[in-house]
């Protein structure tokens, strides 16, 4: 079981003493051994379990410097695992630090959490510099901090830099009584101390020699910050502060925006002391502020009842005119709906008018801590409309709230939204991991295996978007020149950046600085894996940045599967969602998790939109079926008849009589189905459509993942064609290949001058892409598993063994990161430069950060581990005092072929 460890820095937990006798039991014996406290390992056994003094000293020693590792099921994503250094506590329980839990999905509600021990030295350098919850600040999914301060810490900033008033447009004058002056963060805290200012009263503060107008909580939080950073970073200047004043109220959102800024600058490793700093602040203000709920928090506005008389009044015109059938039963259940929905917001606003600023409960959800204004709009304006089981809005709503109390019907009819949301949640849970099962096995194999594919095909993505600056362009490959427009608006000679450039917040800054008022009109042309032309996996280039490091992805990253991951971990977040409204009307996800199944299926969509066959003019006539369109070809024969196509009845039209369209234009509004735009408008269109199909849904859930995962899925979806004629190629016609085995095949057969086979565009659903992989192995272990191991063996297919789950199938290391080849052949053990008796201490901390910036500037590649004198405290062996190098180390290749016919009788 888990609790909070708040004392703990961010790469700390803290493990119950006799866990960690457990644990290290085989370290401590032999040690005792070592040390010469006992003859041999049975008494070494006997005297541990007798837990004496000696024994506690040795774990103490034991555990230093050796990292464990936590994880909590379910683990859904690569943050569900990480190390920690233990630290020995007292009690049962383990204590974990308070800002990992958003990464493990943890609460203190009686989680429980697995702990494992690295053993050889090679796990433990991997624990610590690959899986330290210090070195994963970073979301793999977006690339944003997700070891940000939650609920009390949110609430403890909140109230430290909370300043009635906006103290950048005040004027000093305009203070009354004059504000005091401090000179330093002491005199500030005396102050405090001896109650002369409050924490959110206006003083003036000098810092590096200006003189500002703020509080003195800003001034404490500020300082704080500085003096995190300086121990972080490492030639600190004090005449130079290392970062700006921040002199404004932080909720979550601007706090978290701070967090982020410090990463871009710093980098996410030495942010990890700031955070520990926010946290203790944050707790430490948070009990200080005695922030606390009392049922006269919840104040309900004085003038709801004139506000619910007018809306009523409003709606009983609605029914009169249905009643004399002015409007039918459907425009009546519609605007009441409406006139309802807006009625509810009207409350709301009177609501937060009565709200004192510092109210805690308005407090709590205005910094971002807990709770949202519309869940205070249920305690105090009006709980408004509600949806029955069908999904339906029912026009009555519920006009009390929960300070008020519901009557009878009220709260039957309150009753449907909450008992579905807990439903779902049962259900969609499941449906959840199932489309994270096919997503990972759809990507599986998908590896960055080759520096650059030298592709000249790239995608064009424009800088603004409706919420501002396009983050989807974050962390590419610039695929062309950018250039500076001149005055008329063409693009001119000077060039902002070039071509293979990283596009990071900084070189975007410049291009957008550079193309001024034409920024809205440019798209810019980056790299992406859509087009990758790499046989297996994909290229660095077209990768791009690996999100959780912020640097240039490494060849042998399992790219596919942190897609897979990042794409299905919200995905049950999604599900889970919809018990918190309670089931409020308009909030439930029915269109969330179903939507992106039946995206990433490519299945046809319910209602889906007719697409233009041919281009032309349209012309539309009503008829009693509803709209009828016509398209006149631009290119109409003489005896040709343009064909009509009759439209659904109820349904928006996106196209007006005498409208040009193109093929694959959509005619009315609805979902489009995948396969006959891909059919129509080719590759690009629909792979852009399928990504922003995707992103609307989890948009709408405020789920941030970055375009580059969902375009590794949809990759695997487009990756097949069906040859239609195989002119004088090796393939069969009808025979399904992949895109880069036909280009092959071609470009071949043009060399001789031969006939080239042609192919149909398909788009297989992530089920049918799994299943048609080349690897048997990964097929048969993902669904039927009889057809497709019978299939195989009728054509004697070959598995190559390239993707992770063949190899995981037949035990052999798998073929990414230190699996590859290529870092494999670095052994690790005793050598005349570090003899054996070395692995047998804990490495000092210089020794092994020595190592680790060696390992980071050489990338860990070709790197020779021997020369570094590097000692992780390893588990040496009991006779020989050391192990005995290359033999229990390295671990041998497994022969391709492993059979018995393959040995001598």
């Amino acid at each position: 079981v888990i609790v909070s460890g708040p004392s703990l820095k961010l790469h700390q937990c803290g493990l119950p003493k006799l866990m960690a006798l457990e644990l290290f039991k085989p370290f401590i014996m032999s040690r005792l051994v070592e040390r010469k406290s006992v003859q041999n390992i049975k008494a070494a056994k006997k005297y541990v379990d007798s837990m004496t003094e000696e024994v506690w000293d040795v774990l103490e020693e034991v555990i230093a410097e050796h990292p464990v590792l936590l994880n909590r099921a379910p683990t859904l994503h690569r943050l569900g695992i990480q190390a920690f250094e233990p630290k020995l506590v007292e009690g049962k329980a383990i204590q974990v630090h308070p800002l990992v839990c958003h990464a493990f999905n943890a609460d203190f509600d009686g989680d429980q959490m697995a702990v494992h021990l690295p053993l050889s030295a090679e796990a433990q350098a991997e624990a610590r510099i690959l899986m330290l919850s210090s070195n994963n600040i970073l979301s793999p999914a977006s690339g944003r901090p997700l070891a940000t301060p939650t609920k009390d810490m949110v609430l403890g900033t909140y109230y430290l830099t909370y300043c009635g008033t906006d103290l950048d447009k005040t004027k000093l004058e305009d203070i009354k009584p004059r504000p005091k002056r401090f000179a330093s963060e002491e005199e500030v805290e005396h102050a405090i101390d001896a109650e002369q200012v409050t924490l959110q009263q206006p003083i003036e503060f000098r810092w590096n020699g200006d003189l500002l107008l703020t509080t003195p909580g800003r001034v404490i939080f500020n300082s704080e910050v500085e003096r995190a950073l300086a121990e972080a970073v490492e030639d600190y200047n004090p005449e130079d502060p290392l970062h700006d004043y921040i002199n404004r109220t932080l909720p979550k959102r601007e706090l978290d925006a701070f967090i982020a800024e410090l990463v871009h600058e710093y980098g996410a490793h030495s942010i990890a002391s700031v955070l520990d700093m926010i946290k203790t602040l944050g707790f430490k203000y948070a009990t200080q502020a005695g922030v606390t709920i009392s049922k006269n928090d919840i104040v309900i506005p004085p003038d709801k009842e004139t506000i619910l008389a007018e809306y009523e009044e409003r709606v009983s015109k609605v029914e009169a005119q249905y009643e004399r059938g002015l409007i039918t039963d459907e425009e009546r259940h519609e605007s009441i709906v409406n006139i309802w929905t807006e009625a509810t917001d009207t409350v709301a606003d009177a609501m937060e008018r009565t709200f004192f600023e510092l109210n805690p409960i308005y407090m709590m959800a205005n910094s971002g801590a807990r709770g949202s204004s519309k869940q205070i709009r249920q305690l105090a304006g009006m709980r408004g409309l509600m949806a029955n089981p069908k999904g339906e809005i029912i026009e009555r709503p519920i006009k009390a709230n929960f300070m008020e109390g519901l009557s009878v019907l009220e709260y039957f009819i309150s009753t449907h939204g909450a008992r579905k949301g807990l439903a779902d949640t049962a259900l969609r849970t499941a449906d959840s991991g199932y489309l994270t099962r096919r997503l990972v096995d759809v990507s599986q194999d998908v590896i960055i295996r080759e520096e650059d594919c030298k592709t000249k095909d790239f995608v064009e993505l424009p800088i603004n978007v409706p919420e501002g600056v396009n983050k989807s362009l974050f962390g590419r490959t610039l695929a062309a020149e950018v250039h500076k427009p001149l005055a008329s608006g063409k693009p001119g000679k000077t060039v902002v950046a070039e071509k293979g450039e990283e596009l990071t917040p900084l070189v975007l800054d410049e291009i957008i600085e550079a193309l001024g008022d034409t920024v809205d009109q440019v798209k810019i042309p980056v790299r992406s894996v859509l087009k990758c032309k790499s046989e297996f996996g994909v290229c660095r280039h077209c990768y791009g940045t690996f999100l959780a490091t912020g640097e240039m992805a490494e060849i042998g990253d399992a790219v596919g599967i942190i897609a897979a991951q990042s794409i299905g971990e919200p995905g049950t977040q999604l599900t889970m969602r919809t018990f918190h409204t309670g089931g409020v009307a308009g909030a439930d996800i029915t269109h969330g998790l179903p939507r992106v199944v039946e995206i990433f299926e490519a299945r046809n969509p319910k209602g889906a939109a007719t697409l233009a066959e041919v281009g032309g003019k349209v012309d539309i006539e009503d008829t009693d079926r509803g709209p009828k369109a016509t398209i006149v070809p631009f290119d109409l024969k003489k005896d040709e008849e343009p064909k009509a196509i009759q439209l659904p009845r109820r349904t928006r039209l996106l196209v007006t009589k005498g409208q040009e369209v193109q093929p694959g234009d959509p005619l009315h509004e609805g979902s489009i189905n995948p396969a006959d735009l891909l059919r129509l408008k080719g590759y690009t269109e629909t792979e852009l459509y399928l990504i922003g199909e995707v992103q609307k849904v989890y948009k709408s859930q405020g789920v941030e993942i970055h375009d580059k995962h969902i375009e590794l899925i949809v990759r695997q979806m487009l990756k097949k064609v069906r040859v239609e004629n195989a002119g004088e190629t090796d393939l069969l016609p009808g025979q399904l290949v992949d895109k880069t085995v036909l280009d092959r095949e071609n470009t071949r057969i043009k060399k001789e001058k031969k006939e080239q086979a042609t192919f149909e565009p398909l788009i297989l659903g992530i089920t049918k892409a799994s299943l048609a992989t080349e690897s048997f192995l990964s097929a048969a272990s993902f669904q039927e598993t009889t057809k497709v191991l019978t299939d195989a063996s009728i054509e004697g297919k070959v598995d190559r063994l390239l993707g992770l789950k063949e190899n995981v199938i037949i035990g052999k290391l798998i073929p990414a990161a230190t699996g590859l080849k290529q870092y494999r052949g670095i052994e690790i053990g005793p050598s005349d430069k570090v003899p054996a008796s070395a692995y047998m201490r804990p490495a000092t901390e210089e020794q092994l950060l020595a190592a680790l910036e060696e390992i980071d500037s050489d990338g860990g590649n070709g790197i020779d581990l021997d020369s570094l004198g590097l000692d992780f405290g390893g588990q040496p062996g009991v006779d020989d005092g050391g192990s005995s190098g290359k033999s229990d180390i390295e671990a041998e290749e497994v022969p391709e072929v492993d059979s018995p016919l393959d040995k001598e009788p």
